[in-house]
């Protein structure tokens, strides 16, 4: 009987990058693969949704951006410590393929399947290459790529296989859009995993602000981070605004689904369910992202017809407003919209990622 081959999947910190490895863990399950996923504790707040079968493990990690003198100097010895146990751990159970997502927490696993030379790939679900997935670009036999294109390094190549998304979002990849009109409409207001302070200093006001033939019918679900919550959820109810708030949605692929306007962050993975479901929306590229990945992301999307960016700087209740203003009440200009997301997405992208990981493994 042969051995059942195993994958190891590095990724953590955000909903960013362990959205993409539950996407690629959910069908090597079904391929008769071992899955262990490898990310730290901040990580693991992220892992509710993985298949119970994937076995996962809390390994040493730090990053350089946070904490004090002291704790900067810590992190190499973490850092380092993580990489031995990583390398402990899977002379014991050697992986057939290493799969790095990106994030500090994947650096135990992609620095011990460097120095054992397993078969290893990065995935960078970003227009930028993050911090982690640049120091191993060049450390690791594919470069794939979410968006296209990716600036990457001198020499090396990338592949454009697009961003995986969840079983939850093909599930509703090309859903039937109901256009804007004089009836229940529903709006769905996120910032990623971890919300956006700016989209509830904004976004409410700004939705106050429409029409009142727009207004009267809208619902919305807006992500607040919990030291937002209570001001969002009081502006809503003062100006009689029939609003679900909560610092985390678990069913996102569904309020999308039925949603007839995405207001968002542009990081990877949102990008990638807006485009898939085929919604349109209004994104706000986070300003401080390194490189500036967000607008990076937008970009294929925005260019397609499918969106609208609005940069932090011309961020305004007044230009929120107008633009919301636009796609609600044109019909025919929010269905070609949907239409525009929809030829952006890429659903195929965890399927040509599998196809890299068989390949991989069968030059072991």
């Amino acid at each position: 009987m042969s051995k059942q081959p195993l994958l190891v999947i590095a990724a953590g910190g955000t909903g960013g990058h362990m959205f993409p490895a539950q996407a690629l863990a959910e069908v090597m399950l079904r391929k008769g693969w071992r899955v262990k996923l490898s990310t730290d504790a901040r990580g693991a707040r992220y892992t509710g949704g993985f298949p119970h079968t994937v076995e996962i493990e809390q390994m040493s990690s730090a990053t350089f951006a946070r904490g004090g003198v002291l704790s900067k100097l810590v992190v190499p010895f973490r850092i380092l410590g993580g990489v031995l146990g990583a390398v402990v751990k899977m002379r014991k159970d050697r992986p057939d393929v290493v799969v790095g997502f990106g994030g500090y927490p994947a650096i135990p696993a992609m620095g011990a399947a460097w120095l054992m030379k397993l078969p290893r790939m990065i995935h960078e679900q970003n227009g930028v290459l993050g911090r982690v997935n640049e120091v191993f670009a060049k450390r690791v036999d594919v470069v794939a790529c979410g968006t296209w294109p990716t600036a990457l390094p001198d020499g090396v190549e990338g592949q454009h296989t697009g961003n995986p998304v969840r079983k939850a979002v093909m599930e509703r990849a090309g859903a039937g859009y109901i256009e804007p009109g004089d009836y229940p409409m529903s709006m769905l207001v996120i910032g990623g995993s971890q919300g956006a302070r700016i989209l509830s200093d904004v976004v409410p006001a700004a939705i106050a602000a429409l029409p009142e033939a727009i207004l009267k019918n809208l619902r919305v679900s807006h992500q607040a981070r919990d030291e937002d919550f209570d001001r969002v959820t009081a502006f809503y109810a003062e100006h009689g605004i029939a609003a679900d708030v909560q610092p985390f949605f678990n069913d996102v692929p569904a309020r999308m689904s039925e949603a007839q306007l995405v207001v968002s962050r542009s990081g990877a993975s949102s990008v990638a369910d807006i485009s898939v479901i085929g919604r349109p929306s209004i994104l706000i590229p986070f300003a401080a992202a390194t490189g500036d990945h967000q607008t990076a992301n937008a970009r294929g999307l925005s260019e397609a017809g499918g969106a609208i960016v609005i940069p932090e700087s011309l961020l305004t209740q007044e230009s929120m407003t107008e633009q919301m203003a636009l796609i609600l009440g044109n019909p025919e200009g929010a269905n070609q919209m949907a239409r525009a997301a929809l030829s952006a997405g890429k659903p195929d992208a965890t399927d040509t990622l599998v196809a890299l990981v068989e390949a991989l493994a069968s030059k072991e």
